[in-house]
């Protein structure tokens, strides 16, 4: 059986309610858990990009992939692995205020991680920190040691192919030209 890693699915998709539902359910019935999903406009018009990663091996996610491509308001799709695009996501850190200020070896951890304080108020700290998904978790667990996480949550993966377009953005036009 081929090992499992990590695969980011690009998915492009016409802004038609419903979608996400039908994009899912592909992954529900071959039972792999999504682990983050984005869905936001492309670049381009009446376009919808949507930043699927998931674990499985390459044939499964092949699978998946050319299922959802299927879907008549899809588009298109195709799959990653991590060195072929450029990936960020947020974390947000809710901290204790009053540890905070009692241990000055938080903020160098925060300092540490370029991370960055974006709100404090007498009750808690709020720091954010953009990143690969790996220096996120890093830092929770850093700043978790403290005991004074008081909240934390990571946003879903966004991400950009490594070539100068979008791929989309070549299918659209080869289909352009064969209309």
């Amino acid at each position: 059986m081929e090992e499992k890693k990590l695969y980011t699915l690009l998915v492009y998709s016409e802004n038609i309610a419903g979608i996400l539902n039908q994009i899912t359910a592909v992954f529900t019935r071959r039972q792999v858990n999504i682990e983050s999903l984005n869905v936001s406009a492309s670049s381009i018009p009446n376009v919808h990009k949507y930043t699927i990663t998931a674990w499985s091996d390459e044939d499964q996610i092949e699978k998946i992939t050319k299922q959802i491509e299927k879907k008549i308001d899809v588009v298109k799709a195709n799959y990653f692995t991590d060195d072929q695009l450029f990936i960020r996501e947020t974390g947000l850190y809710k901290l204790s205020t009053e540890m905070v200020l009692n241990n000055a070896e938080i903020s160098r951890v925060v300092r540490r991680f370029d991370a960055s304080i974006t709100e404090v108020n007498p009750t808690y700290v709020i720091v954010m920190k953009n990143g690969k998904t790996d220096e996120i978790i890093a830092l929770y667990r850093a700043l978790d040691e403290f005991g004074c996480v008081l909240q934390y949550t990571r946003s879903g993966r966004i991400a950009v192919t490594r070539g100068m377009q979008e791929q989309v953005s070549e299918f659209l036009a080869q289909r352009e030209k064969s209309l």
